[in-house]
């Protein structure tokens, strides 16, 4: 391999791809993807049409058609059609739903 390995947990590479969608934060666009391999830490994906001129610095990666599992990313790099995403954290812990009876505390 001529470039050095820079993932930091394990991949899992797809033998024929994952179908998933990319789309902006503010959801004024959306592109299919195939999903070619992913780790811990981001995704390989093969993007239909072009990205130019689409807000990559974050967007998420949906991967179920009703948007129910997805992952923030943002653009880590380039490469034709091709492109690296690294997946932000979402603060570590996940905020608890506030019961009605919390707010008058």
């Amino acid at each position: 391999m001529a470039t050095s390995e820079r993932r930091k947990g394990d991949r899992v590479t797809f033998e024929r791809g994952y179908a998933a969608h990319m789309m902006g934060i503010d959801g004024t666009w959306r592109r299919e993807c195939t999903m070619e391999d992913i780790s811990e830490t981001g995704a390989k994906l093969t993007v239909e049409g072009s990205v130019e001129g689409l807000h990559l610095k974050e967007f998420f990666l949906l991967l179920s058609s009703t948007g129910l599992a997805y992952r923030r990313c943002e653009l880590s790099w380039v490469n034709g059609d091709q492109i690296g995403v690294n997946f932000l954290k979402t603060g570590g812990k996940l905020k608890k739903a506030r019961r009605p009876q919390d707010a008058d505390a």
